[in-house]
């Protein structure tokens, strides 16, 4: 095997041998095939995907890559897990493994970190003071067992060539690739050795894939992928032409997954976790309609039970869950300053995009694998879309460190709300298909 030359034909379009394609991604593991190499190869992909055996190919060295989950070192129950495409504000993660949990579902969740211009699942847990994210396969099932759900990030054990390319994907702007998106989140689903997983594809100018064309691509793919390998997967396409819920940024992400879990929070957020939910009843064979699985959830969250279980899963997994009754705990930026409204009008739109970069440039995300993250930064949103303000109203406001960094934050921010006299557009439905291998419906 020649990396050049297989790079080569993939920036000519042409399809790999798959013995050829084996040995190029045994080589990046191994050391024989440099970053720099798989960098071009990635950067080929996006812009010539990958044929259906390319893609089985990658697929299968990835998990083949570690280990796959011991299902006997678990507890009992139908193993089900959700899985992002991505999206600003996102943290329905955050509530819905205990929330499935307390529904009666295993949830081995294995999450990411940011990519691009998105939050990453792992990032807001790990602003929780002690909370690890990193733990053995060993202590893993543990928690699994004693709290019914459990979050950690790629184990050493768990698809690590996917890992590798996750982190290299993150900084060579080869985010946004149909297949390398498959292979990475559906890798690591299988390895879970589930009994049914929910996926969440995100459609609008906040999602990597922003088309609704794009998204229902992607979707069917990942539903195909499993399929192949038997198991049932059911995706839902939500709305990200706008951030979700209020907050964005890690810490104060983790405040607002608290509020949903205690019944409040914002209300789309509240109703993604609700039927993502009620879609993982449904796989896992403990609600007979989604309408009972949604019942269940909604009582759930009213009821403070779903609260108990996250609080338990952050004690067994090394975090201190004194900040969900104190109000306090959680990293606080020492500087906030409120954007404000340039003009009156009608709110006509909060561009997603634009406020997961300025994420970045405050601090929030990485431009380098190695970096760290400031749990700190962040927004919390004062007005949505399609509400009126007033010149001078608050639009939101920037929390961080540092006065240079605030400063390009704020503009960034203002110009990510667009104040027109009136709203041209409601703006995509919350939830707008959900398709399986045995159906492809629309919601109402």
């Amino acid at each position: 095997m020649i990396p050049q030359r297989l790079i080569a034909s993939k920036r000519a379009g042409e399809e790999i041998d798959p013995a050829e394609f084996r040995s190029f991604l045994a080589g990046y593991l191994d050391g024989r095939v440099e970053d720099s190499q798989m960098a071009a190869f990635l950067m080929a992909v996006c812009f010539n995907g990958l044929g259906d055996k390319e893609l089985a190919v990658l697929v299968d060295a990835m998990i083949r890559s570690g280990e796959s989950l011991d299902r006997d070192a678990g507890p009992p129950g139908p193993r089900v897990d959700k899985h992002s495409t991505g999206g600003v504000g996102d943290k329905v993660s955050l509530p819905l493994a205990p929330l499935a949990a307390e529904m009666g579902m295993v949830v081995p969740m294995i999450s990411g970190r940011g990519l691009g211009h998105t939050g990453g699942t792992l990032d807001k847990l790990e602003s929780i003071p002690g909370f690890e994210t990193r733990i053995s396969l060993e202590r893993f099932h543990a928690v699994l067992r004693d709290t019914g759900c459990a979050m950690i990030g790629q184990t050493r054990e768990i698809a690590p060539l996917d890992r590798r390319l996750y982190a290299l994907r993150d900084v060579t702007a080869t985010v946004a690739s149909l297949p390398l998106i498959t292979a990475s989140i559906m890798s690591k689903k299988l390895a879970e050795t589930l009994d049914g997983l929910v996926l969440d594809v995100k459609v609008g100018s906040g999602a990597f894939l922003s088309s609704a064309e794009e998204a229902r691509a992607l979707a069917e793919a990942m539903v195909r992928v499993g399929a192949s390998r038997g198991l049932e997967v059911t995706a839902v396409l939500s709305a990200m032409d706008r951030p979700l819920g209020r907050a964005v940024g890690h810490g104060l992400e983790v405040e607002e997954a608290v509020e949903c879990l205690s019944g409040g929070g914002p209300e789309d957020l509240r109703e993604l976790t609700v039927e993502l939910a009620a879609e993982m009843a449904l796989a896992g064979g403990l609600a007979a309609s989604l309408d009972e699985g949604r019942g269940a959830a909604e009582a759930l969250l009213a009821s403070g039970a779903a609260l108990e279980r996250f609080c338990r899963m952050v004690s067994a997994q090394g975090g201190d869950p004194g900040f969900v009754a104190s109000g306090r705990g959680l990293p606080a930026a020492p500087l906030q300053r409120p954007v404000l409204a340039a003009r009156a009008g009608v709110v006509a739109a909060v561009e997603p995009r634009e406020l997961g970069y300025a994420l970045v440039a405050l601090g929030g995300g990485r431009t380098r694998q190695d970096q760290e993250i400031d749990p700190r930064a962040g927004f919390r949103l004062e007005v949505q879309v399609g509400q009126e303000v007033e010149e001078g109203r608050p639009l939101a406001v920037v929390h961080g460190a540092g006065e240079d960094r605030i400063a390009a934050a704020e503009r960034a921010v203002a110009g990510a709300f667009r104040i027109a006299e009136s709203a041209d557009t409601d703006g995509l439905p919350l939830i707008l298909e959900r398709l399986s291998a045995s159906e492809n419906s629309r919601l109402g």
